[in-house]
């Protein structure tokens, strides 16, 4: 038996992993309906120390039926600009409590201050975050320069998305107990780095 074969023996989730009847445009439509619902992900950064540091951020909603990477509207005077500075590798994970459904984000962090990205983003709620500093410079606006885009560009996303509804969940899990079974009531999907650059060429045509 393979290492692999051993594993999927072992855990239930990776035995449940990869559908490969379903299209990457398939996996794309649930990634993006897991993040819209959840709304929230941790952002994951790393000091000059090694030191991991997460913050709660809502992205905004994906514009595209192919996009993959995440965009963020945050104040560029914060930690977390240092920490990318120092080294761009970050995680972004999401979960809802609701389904179980989670997303986990591995990629790189790009930092830029691209007008038209950040119009094409605003939102008012950004305002109350950063506030006006009423010296006629720092407003809290679009036009704020403390406000920066951060662009996660995925190099790899796993996520797991149910398939039953939760008390359908909760009757296959203590039917699974009582059988002395494990049970992964959904499938645990990635979408690999050769996936994303596919996604990619399709931005460029």
């Amino acid at each position: 038996m393979s290492s692999s074969e051993e594993q999927a023996r072992l855990d239930p989730y990776t035995a449940a992993a990869e559908n490969t009847n379903i299209t990457l445009q398939e996996k794309i439509t649930d990634l993006h309906s897991v993040i819209r619902t959840a709304k929230t992900g941790m952002l994951v950064t790393r000091d000059s120390n090694g030191n991991l540091h997460s913050r709660a951020m809502n992205p905004a909603t994906p514009y595209t039926e192919t996009q993959l990477s995440l965009i963020f509207l945050a104040n560029n005077v914060t930690h977390k600009f240092e920490e990318i500075d120092n080294d761009a590798h970050v995680n972004v994970s999401f979960c809802d409590p609701s389904s179980t459904n989670w997303v986990s984000y591995s990629g790189k962090a790009k930092v830029s201050q691209d007008k038209d990205m950040i119009s094409k983003h605003w939102s008012h709620f950004i305002t109350g975050y950063i506030g006006d500093l009423k010296d006629g410079v720092h407003k809290g606006d679009k036009h704020d320069p403390r406000v920066s885009v951060i662009e996660v560009v995925p190099d790899e996303i796993r996520y797991w998305i149910t398939q039953h509804t939760s008390p359908v969940r909760t009757v296959q899990v203590a039917a699974s107990a009582a059988m002395g079974k494990a049970t992964a009531p959904g499938e645990l999907r990635t979408i690999t780095k050769e996936e994303i650059q596919l996604t990619e060429g399709l931005h460029t045509k």
